[in-house]
């Protein structure tokens, strides 16, 4: 019996169609100024794709800061329990979740079971998240996915000393004009946000395995500079940017069962 998962944030709106163990469809599209409308769409999409109509989903959970506009969901559950349950099934051997989204980081302890033990969360602005990463790329006219290769090329890495977006936006303005490479800038950059990800990590503990999630979780320069910075091996997902509605698919799955 088909149902979904819907995670609706900042930047995008993710939704896993899934059934009898496995993910049947999944989509990923831009949230844009309204989270109902995406979401609609969203769903939509992924319902054709999957060759189901809406009436066909037993049980729909909603998670992500949009998850109160979905009308059509049956339950709404939030995205710390949605992403580690998500991560959990990826790889039941997690028990540390970085999770990096457009506007808010957040680290998940999950217990053997996989149930969240301990969480920290920074939702209060967007540094070290992938709307910091935007910004930055724009700064030093980079298009947003040649980021990390150009952090690969740099020969040194240059401080960045403010995480806030604004203030780093400017900093790195004041860097390219006084003719610091912009590689060296950019590998600073991604240091940046693996400094402020291990201060999260350090707020709940560090337990291996250790998985990364969300949208900046495809930045390789992040992914190795957190591996450097955190002394382990990160485990990326094939689709990191889904788990989150994919953990609200199983937990639909969950309450459909539990209502047979």
């Amino acid at each position: 019996m088909p149902v979904a998962g819907i995670d609706v944030g900042s930047l995008t709106a993710e939704v896993v169609v899934f059934d009898r163990g496995e993910v049947l469809y999944s989509v990923i599209m831009p949230t844009g100024a309204n989270s109902r409308a995406a979401a609609e769409k969203a769903m939509q999409k992924a319902l054709d794709e999957s060759g189901l109509k809406k009436s066909d989903l037993e049980f729909v959970v909603a998670t992500g800061y949009g998850r109160i506009s979905i009308e059509f969901a049956d339950k709404r559950i939030t995205e710390i329990t949605c992403h580690g349950r998500g991560a959990y099934f990826l790889d039941s051997a997690v028990r540390t979740v970085i999770d990096i989204g457009g506007q808010d980081s957040k680290v998940i302890l999950l217990g053997d079971n996989g149930r969240v033990l301990d969480f920290a969360m920074n939702d209060k602005c967007a540094a070290g998240t992938g709307r910091f990463l935007e910004v930055m790329a724009q700064a030093l006219e980079v298009e947003l996915e040649n980021l990390a290769d150009l952090s690969d090329q740099a020969r040194e890495t240059v401080s960045i000393s403010s995480m806030c977006t604004v203030f780093a936006e400017s900093e790195v303005v004041s860097l390219i004009a006084r003719g610091l490479p912009r590689e060296d800038i950019a590998r600073g950059l991604h240091q940046a946000i693996a400094d402020r990800t291990a201060g999260l990590v350090r707020r709940v503990g560090l337990e291996e395995k250790v998985m990364i999630t969300g949208g900046v979780a495809k930045n390789k320069a992040v992914v190795k500079a957190l591996n450097e910075k955190l002394k382990t091996d990160l485990i990326v997902p094939g689709e990191p940017q889904i788990a989150g509605a994919l953990g609200a698919a199983l937990l639909a799955q969950d309450e459909l069962a539990r209502k047979q």
